[in-house]
């Protein structure tokens, strides 16, 4: 084989070899060996055949990989510029970095493992926190109960000023989206926990007494907090058996309670403070019966009607076609909450936890007894009774003296 043959079959092989053929193409993320670093730029080897260079605000990027490069160091960085003003490739360790951050934000959403990060500002919707280099949201409704804005009224402002208290904190979060083509991280705090709940939770059945303390109470209900940091919310429907129109009248935070488990759905806990009183419905006819006239105080006026209070546990439902006989324009025509007045209660159903009520049977007529009837038949009878004994009696007297005639004819006769 001549040299030249030789020369031919050797660059043979480098045309075979796509290190030395497939050119990059910009936005390609390659790899390179540092040659030389400096705080302004760094060199880098690109297989021999080629120098790039990564300068300026390229430099900053998205991760802490590229904070410390030494000579032979082995990086990666992104083509932004084939070839600049000095015949070298333009790169960038910005956009690598960052697409090594997105990288692993993914990684982090398909592994669900929990990290910790630190809350750098709020907002009324929720949480900024730094993921790596990228920032991170974390909504309101993927905080813990602990940390959550239990607002009364739903006070934007009030909300951003609890936000806020959480500002510098470290947090343990799971990421729930990575979309890095819209530029948005979303992380929850509530995942996180769920997880360590779990097993917490698992302990728990329904049936199970506790006593915990009141944490938060809302228009819907109150949170109680008992055992090691666990929380369950009492529904307004099972803070009492009577009718609660705000749970703030009946338990106040910090306030000691019982309760019974009634249901778990994954980590949430259903408690109930009813279950473990008597309820009054249960004796209810011992107190009332349909037909009685009971005094009540009007405690909330619906367009259906009064819902009125009969005593501190028993409340009753005077309906709107039972407060007058004429059409009603206007419920506060008839009463407004705070009114004391009389009823008639019309139906009582203790299984339904209901008292029907009416007004307008207090000025119902009396309905006919049949009391007169019948003492009318009584007299008729004995009436009857009289006229059959004194038939009797003519009938005998008659027979009587028809039997005296024939027998003062027969003697005249003889």
């Amino acid at each position: 084989m001549t040299k030249d043959t030789e020369k031919q079959s050797e660059f043979a092989k480098l045309l075979e070899n796509e290190k030395y053929t497939k050119f990059p193409k910009i936005g390609d993320v390659i790899k390179g060996t540092v040659v030389n670093s400096s705080r302004n730029e760094v060199r880098l080897d690109i297989d021999g055949i080629k120098t790039g260079v990564v300068r300026g605000r390229e430099l900053y990027n998205e991760s802490d990989e590229y904070g410390s490069l030494k000579i032979d160091d082995s990086v990666e960085a992104t083509l932004i510029e084939l070839e600049n003003e000095n015949g070298e490739m333009e790169l960038s360790f910005r956009y690598a970095g960052q697409q090594k951050a997105w990288d692993n934000l993914r990684e982090l959403m398909s592994s669900q493992e929990v990290i910790a990060v630190k809350v750098t500002d709020a907002n009324k919707g929720g949480l900024m926190a730094k993921v790596g280099h990228i920032t991170g949201f974390l909504p309101v409704s993927q905080l813990i109960p602990e940390h959550y804005p239990r607002v009364e009224g739903g006070d934007k402002n009030k909300i951003l000023e609890f936000l806020k208290k959480l500002t510098g904190q470290e947090l343990k979060v799971k990421v729930i989206d990575a979309n890095e083509k819209e530029d948005k991280l979303i992380i929850s705090e509530k995942a996180a926990w769920e997880e360590s709940q779990e097993k917490a939770v698992s302990k728990f059945k329904s049936g199970d007494k506790i006593t915990g303390k009141i944490t938060a109470v809302t228009d819907f209900g109150a949170f109680v907090e008992f055992a090691e940091k666990m929380e369950g919310l009492v529904h307004i429907s099972e803070l009492a058996w009577q009718r609660i129109d705000n749970p703030r009248d009946f338990v106040k935070v910090g306030q000691e309670v019982k309760a019974e488990i009634i249901n778990i759905e994954g980590t949430k806990i259903f408690l109930s403070i009813k279950k473990l009183q008597k309820d009054p419905w249960a004796e209810v006819a011992k107190k009332y019966k349909p037909g009685d006239k009971v005094k009540g105080v009007v405690i909330k006026a619906n367009p259906f009607g009064l819902f009125v209070e009969l005593d501190n546990e028993i409340h009753g439902l005077a309906h709107i076609s039972e407060l007058s006989d004429k059409p009603i324009s206007s419920i506060d025509e008839i009463a407004k909450p705070g009114d004391k007045k009389e009823f008639v209660i019309i139906s009582i159903e203790p299984n339904n936890h209901r008292l029907g009520l009416s007004l307008k049977a207090l000025k119902a007529k009396p309905k006919k007894t049949d009391k007169p009837d019948k003492d009318k038949a009584v007299t008729d009878k004995k009436e009857n009774k009289k006229k059959e004994k004194v038939k009797k009696v003519k009938k005998v007297t008659k027979k009587k003296a028809d039997d005296d005639d024939k027998k003062k004819e027969k003697k005249a006769k003889k």
